[in-house]
Parts: C-alpha cells; structure tokens; sequence
C-alpha cells in the first residue's frame, strides 16, 4: 500500500516505521515546505500534522480521492464541514483523537462503567491526564473524547479544565517530561472510589493503530471510527 504522510514530526516518523515493517510504502512526507503533493498515487493519507494544517490537509485529499486517516487534534471546529466535504466527494475518513487499540478498548469501558454509575449520586467523577511537555492543547483529545464518553451515559452534560459542579466533569490535565500519556477516570465518594487507568509506554501503540486503520479504510467509501476498525461496534 503506498502511503502519504501529513505531518513528519515524531509521530509520523513512527508511523513511518511501523507502516514499512508491515511492508508499505511510504511515498510522501507532507510538512510545512512541502509544494508537491502525489494524491495520485497514494492508497491512503495518515495525517498527524498540526491544529492549523490538518483541515486543509484532510479536505485536499478528499478532493483528490485518497480516503484519510487524521489523528490531529486541535481543528475539531472544522470537523463537520470536513465530514460533507468527504461525503460529497465520495472518499472516506476516519478520525480518531487516539489510534491505540488498548485506548479504544478503553474508551468503551469507560461508557460502560459511566452506564453503570448513572443515578449513584453519592459518587463525583472526575479525570486526569498527563502528557509530555511538547503536547499542544489541553485537555488531551483522547480526554475529551472519554468526557463525551461519560456525558453520552451519564447525568452530566459538559466538561471544564479543573471545574467542576454536579453536572460538570472536571479534567485536569499535567505536563510531565516525556509521558506519552495516561489517562484516569475516577468515582469518589465518602465511603469508597472507583478507578479506571490507562497507561501509554510509547508512542508505538498510537502509530500501529493508525495503520492498521489504514489498511483497514483502503477502497471503502463513508466515515467510519476506530470502533468500526476493532469490531467494537
């Protein structure tokens, strides 16, 4: 499978690893300098750019047929117009705020325990997420997505940076070091807590999964989610 990469920093250099130990090739290093693009020659697009690039780099590639796989986080105001452009131009897409397999595991547990601690009013929850110093925004994607995990399940209905009231999730979010990432959901009450943790201990998990979405996504048409790669639907 010939492969574009959107993005050449530390991730898509990983990506660029894993995808050529399964035998693809990548035939495109799209950064900040790059003036000419093959879309037609690529199979599939990963992107892993930057906040201010990904739409334009996600919506060009529909626009020249090449299905994406975008792991960017930061743009999401621009996410449903990217969704029509792919509609309307027949390509398909996959965006995941984190590519993990072990991630995506979690974030279904996360909804089923939120399921399960709907009307236990004696327990808050809350979150934490840790991350190295280079990490952009705050909260992390993949916070952001197990706090819609909750609000889909759950009595509240919104998340703050370190807010919190009955209805609100609070999310803390630390830069540490070099910490790919860890993420931890927590269920207080007076009596006892209940927690569920996951714990990244490189950024190979992140890149393994976005490839094997990649070759899951060739010659499909639609839009489409890690939970629909996985089988977890």
């Amino acid at each position: 499978m010939n492969i574009g990469l959107f993005g050449y920093g530390k991730m898509g250099k990983m990506i660029e690893q894993i995808a050529q130990e399964r035998g693809h090739n990548i035939i495109a290093r799209v950064d900040v300098d790059t003036t000419e693009i093959p879309y037609g020659s690529m199979d599939v697009a990963i992107d892993f750019s930057t906040p201010d690039a990904a739409f334009a780099n996600i919506t060009n590639c529909f626009r020249n047929g090449v299905p994406v796989i975008s792991g960017t986080t930061g743009w999401l105001d621009k996410f449903n117009e990217a969704k029509s452009i792919c509609k309307a131009e027949k390509s398909a897409f996959i965006y995941a705020s984190n590519f993990s397999l072990g991630v995506n595991v979690f974030f279904e547990l996360n909804a089923y325990l939120a399921k399960m601690m709907k009307g236990l009013d004696q327990y808050k929850v809350a979150m934490e997420e840790i991350h190295h110093t280079q990490k952009l925004d705050a909260p992390s994607g993949t916070a952001i997505t197990l706090a819609e995990g909750i609000i889909s399940n759950s009595g509240y209905d919104n998340w703050k940076l370190d807010e919190a009231d009955a209805y609100t999730i609070p999310i803390h979010s630390k830069r540490e070091g070099t910490v790919p990432g860890t993420h931890t959901i927590s269920y207080g009450s007076k009596v006892d807590d209940i927690e569920i943790k996951h714990t990244a201990h490189n950024r190979e998990g992140f890149a393994l999964g976005a490839v094997i979405a990649a070759e899951w996504i060739r010659e499909k048409k639609g839009i489409f989610s890690m939970k629909d790669v996985l089988n977890l639907t």
